[in-house]
């Protein structure tokens, strides 16, 4: 169960790209919401996208010390 809000996303496929996300869903268990999300994850993982856990706040980005001359 999600412990924070949600987004509702809404998009169009072709027939056979959303029979093979059933299919897939289907096969690990999943609902098609959560089989996308997941697709999404591990897509984002294996080309570098970072996506921040829904539970930690942003890290704050500490400024450069200054240099001394």
């Amino acid at each position: 169960m999600a412990t924070t809000k949600t987004t509702t996303l809404t998009f169009r496929i072709e027939p056979n790209i959303k029979e093979a996300l059933c299919t897939a869903a289907d096969r690990d268990h999943r609902s098609i919401a959560n089989m996308v999300a997941v697709m999404i994850r591990e897509h984002c993982a294996r080309v570098g996208i970072p996506i921040q856990d829904k539970q930690a706040p942003a890290a704050p980005v500490a400024a450069k010390p200054k240099s001394r001359k």
